[in-house]
């Protein structure tokens, strides 16, 4: 899963971070790094191949933002994982509520 791999990188994380507040030009993204250009552009490149993240031109600039089907992908490889864990939730707040139960008895 590329979203994955894509994800591991905390600089491509918090490029995200940035277009889930909404669009930006590829300039702007990488005004916010202290690292070339061409770094943030090979990072934007992961984003877009792991469909994240799509682009358009207008004029000279792209513009970045969210992919919604590639999140929803990666959403839906973690529903097991939720559902592992609501099984195990749901038991622990079972067991808890019938430990409250039978000290009131008492």
């Amino acid at each position: 899963m590329r979203a994955l791999v894509a994800l591991a990188d905390p600089q491509r994380r918090r490029i995200l971070e940035m277009l889930s507040k909404g669009e930006l030009p590829s300039g702007e993204i990488a005004a916010r790094f202290a690292i070339s250009a061409s770094a943030v552009s090979q990072h934007l490149k992961v984003l877009k191949d792991a469909q994240l993240v799509r682009v358009r031109v207008e004029a000279q600039r792209r513009i970045y933002e969210l992919n919604p089907g590639g999140f929803s992908e990666l959403d839906d490889w973690l529903q097991h994982f939720r559902q592992f864990w609501r099984v195990r939730l749901d038991a622990l707040e079972q067991r808890l509520h019938d430990e409250t139960d039978k000290g009131r008895q008492r």
